[in-house]
Order: structure tokens, then sequence, then C-alpha cells
């Protein structure tokens, strides 16, 4: 789910367990996700939320899968990488995409897809549900997830 046209998904977590996994690097751009998935799931019912940060991107797999071991409903996996000048950002960004899927498939738990890849602060700054910015993919990442719950 990205940009223009967007869909406004109306959903319900009432009586689920949802995970929040947060990376900590980029405080500002983190902050912004984080604080728009918690507003989108305190508006769609949910009171079970369990929120973790995490030391990094690459780490979401497997804060993931210890959320779904733990008995996760769904899972809202929250971060940024932003492009720098060697080969690490498409390491980082691929194995965590990776492994969030293997997590979301294995365990047929719905991951909401919160992870930014971007080409820069600005970009990613424009992501992240503060004010000013364009979108919030927080709140879609929360959005997502919970329809996926809802289709049983």
């Amino acid at each position: 789910m990205s940009g223009h046209g967007a869909p406004e998904l109306e959903v319900s977590g009432q009586g689920k367990q949802i995970y929040v996994i947060a990376t900590s690097w980029h405080t500002e751009i983190m902050d912004g996700l984080v604080q728009g998935a918690l507003r989108e799931l305190e508006k769609s019912g949910t009171k079970d939320i369990v929120l973790q940060r995490i030391p990094g991107a690459f780490e979401l797999p497997l804060a993931a899968l210890r959320a779904a071991e733990a008995g996760a409903d769904a899972i809202i996996a929250l971060g940024v990488v932003i492009q720098g000048e060697t080969p690490h950002f498409d390491y980082i960004c691929s194995s965590a995409t990776d492994g969030l899927t293997r997590v979301q498939l294995d365990y047929s738990i719905p991951i909401g897809f919160g992870f930014l890849t971007v080409n820069t602060e600005a970009e990613a700054l424009s992501r992240a549900g503060l004010e000013g910015s364009k979108e919030d993919k927080g709140k879609e990442a929360v959005q997502a997830a919970l329809h996926m719950l809802s289709l049983g």
C-alpha cells in the first residue's frame, strides 16, 4: 500500500493481541511510525497491544518470529533504512523483507509492513505520519494487517 490512492480501510482489532515491533534507528521517523500505528490500533478498538523496540531492521524477522511464538494475532513491523554509500542497504532491506515474509507465511500471521526503504531522510519523513508528512505508513501497516486478520 503506497502513496496516492492508498485505500482507507475500516478495520477492527477488538479482542486481538497485536505486537508492534519497531526499530530504534532514526528516532524522529520511528516515533512518527509508532505513533501512527498506535493511533490506528486505538481507533480500531485494539486493547491488547505489545510494543517492542528492537535495535535495527536486521532484527525485525527474529522479533516477528518471537511475537508469533508468543501468540500474536497480528504483527506490525516498523522500521526505516536510508540508502547509504555501500551495499549494506541492499543486504539489510532484502534480509529483513525476506525474513518477515517467511514468518508471515510459516505462521500464517498477518504482518503489517511498515518498513521504509528509502533513498533519503526527506523521503522517510514524508512517509512517517508526522505533521506535514504526505503519508502515514504506520497507520497503513495496521490497516493492512487487521484487514488480512479479518479474512480468517
